[in-house]
């Protein structure tokens, strides 16, 4: 659920996310439908192939915002600690 964003440990952006993912720390991750594919693509083949469970929200604004940055965000990563 998007709502947990405000209260678990997380990483906002490609590179963090690519970072947590590849080192096992990532738990689930969230996706703006209107990033670039070709950014996300990467990143959502990784979750998949290691069981991330993944997350689709509806703009990269909205995403930004429930994460309490003042940008958009392509993609964030809830990890573990």
């Amino acid at each position: 659920m998007i709502t947990e964003l405000t209260t678990v440990n997380k990483v906002v952006g490609a590179k963090q996310t690519r970072r947590a993912l590849k080192n096992g720390k990532a738990t689930k991750i969230f996706i703006a439908m209107d990033a670039d594919p070709k950014l996300l693509q990467p990143m959502v083949q990784e979750a998949v192939h290691k069981g991330v469970r993944i997350e689709q929200v509806e703009t990269m604004k909205k995403l930004g915002e429930i994460c309490g940055i003042s940008i958009g965000t392509a993609i964030v990563a809830v990890v573990s600690q």
